[in-house]
């Protein structure tokens, strides 16, 4: 196992050093690129640090220092030039949430690695397997918004990328090879239009896993909990599960204090959240326990149609041909075909290849490689 030498990088942090680093990645034809965050300390997550690099030195942005990073944006929606990010979903979103900027001609290793039936796709797993590659993750979790950022941290921020072009550039021939990259190519391109959710659900709990299983009363106590959570956090200027985590929210709701003391029995809440918050909690629950029936929220359920017994059955015909592909070429067989495509799949029963053209949950590539198998399953007799 190799572990990885200090690199080359500068630190860009003066809208002149930025506009020299453009016109140096406008001539290039590949750049690596990623982000650090600072979700983990703040209520209004930021972009604190970008990286950057076409092979050679890498580049460390600053965008607390140079906060208009309009420059870039040729570069990002230039479809020349190459842009390799690995499990770009969160950095294609905040880019454009901070910068408006949008990304042409993606290629994501982590997607590249599922389509060639990789197990495990974090970097670290994909480079320990690839190039022998030890990352060292230790600053992850750190607060990349603090200034200045030590020396350490910036060597840390500038290794993620350094690897990126010539694992970009295996996985591409590989998928050459065995004739997927028209597959991840499409996929890259609907990645890239991915855009962050503009304003958050409301009611709060429609947001919060598990919400669905309360009862109404339950729900009343979650969404007051969930608002007096949010209020603090934004006041503070802390993420929502450094104030209260989802755990300890579903523990009061659960138990309903009714005192102080009582609340001293809920887990994991601690001591110290008590003493902060302990007061204003049980006036929440009571609040919500006084709210009348009538009024209480309700969780919205989707009337889901019984199938047809026929459709019931193209639906099994379906996912046994689409596990039987899977294991044949060893992939995940969501990437196969999605629940919802075998839905509509069965709903629509096509006769043609053409008839697929219609199904607005399967993915070109997918109606190419497969369109035909799937009418000759769905031509089984019976179904």
């Amino acid at each position: 196992m190799h572990s990885l030498t200090a690199p080359d990088y500068r630190f860009i942090d003066t809208d002149l050093q930025l506009q020299e680093a453009v016109t140096d990645l406008e001539t290039e034809n590949t750049v690596a690129v990623d982000l650090e965050a600072d979700s983990m300390y703040h209520y209004r997550e930021k972009v604190c640090l970008i990286q950057l690099t076409a092979g050679h030195a890498v580049l460390l942005i600053d965008p607390l220092a140079v906060p208009d990073l309009s420059p870039l944006k040729p570069v990002f929606a230039n479809p020349g030039i190459r842009k390799v990010l690995h499990g770009a979903d969160y950095d294609i979103r905040s880019f454009y949430r901070d910068f408006d900027i949008k990304i042409n001609h993606l290629f994501d290793t982590q997607l590249a690695s599922r389509f060639l039936g990789a197990a495990e796709t974090g970097l670290d797993a994909v480079l320990t397997r690839r190039f022998n590659v030890a990352l060292d993750k230790k600053y992850q979790k750190k607060d990349w918004s603090r200034r200045p950022l030590p020396a350490e941290m910036l060597t840390y921020a500038a290794r993620d990328v350094l690897f990126l072009i010539p694992l970009a550039d295996a996985l591409e021939k590989e998928l050459k090879q065995k004739d997927r990259l028209f597959w991840v190519e499409e996929e890259n391109l609907l990645l890239s239009r991915v855009r962050p959710n503009s304003t958050p659900r409301a009611p709060l709990y429609l947001s919060f896993k598990g919400a669905g299983r309360l009862s109404p009363p339950e729900l009343g106590i979650l969404e007051a909990l969930l608002q007096f959570r949010r209020a603090v956090a934004a006041k503070k200027d802390r993420p929502l599960f450094k104030v209260l985590g989802n755990s300890t929210l579903l523990s009061i709701v659960k138990n309903r204090p009714e005192t102080v003391q009582e609340l001293e029995k809920v887990q994991p809440l601690s001591a110290r959240q008590i003493d902060m918050f302990g007061r204003d909690l049980v006036e929440i629950v009571a609040g919500a326990l006084a709210v009348p029936r009538e009024n209480l929220p309700r969780y919205p359920r989707r009337n889901t149609p019984m199938l047809k017994p026929a459709v019931r059955r193209r639906v099994k015909v379906l996912h046994d041909w689409r596990e039987n592909m899977a294991a044949q070429l060893e992939l995940d067989p969501s990437l196969i075909c999605s629940k919802g495509a075998m839905g509509a799949l069965a709903k629509l029963n096509p006769r043609t290849p053409s008839e697929l053209d219609s199904i607005k949950e399967m993915k070109n590539w997918q109606k190419k490689v497969f369109g035909r198998e799937i009418v000759a399953a769905l031509k089984t007799p019976g179904k």
